[in-house]
């Protein structure tokens, strides 16, 4: 019994300490894999979970920003608009 509780005392945590580990680092890499660096031509501006199975995403694409709803019945445009002007990023 008391080998079962020790091996559980250092397990656990090393098991939570790696998965929050992987999620820090897939955050860190989204995006630097799979696209040619420079602009995209489509960019997530915003998303908004209206329910969990319903969400608005706005979506810039060539000057344009479009609003659509995605669910699991597919995606459906609800209005469009000219693209606000980008805010400098500051990365720090």
């Amino acid at each position: 019994m008391f080998w079962y509780i020790l091996k559980l005392v250092i397990l656990l945590p090393l098991i939570g300490g790696l998965a929050w580990a992987s999620l820090k680092f897939a955050r860190r890499m989204e995006g630097k894999f799979g696209t040619a660096p420079g602009e995209r031509a489509v960019r997530v501006v915003e998303t908004q979970m209206l329910s969990p199975t319903l969400r608005l995403a706005v979506l810039e694409f060539h000057g344009r920003e479009i609003l659509v709803s995605t669910s699991k019945a597919g995606l459906v445009r609800l209005a469009e608009a000219p693209a606000r002007p980008r805010e400098p990023r500051i990365e720090g």
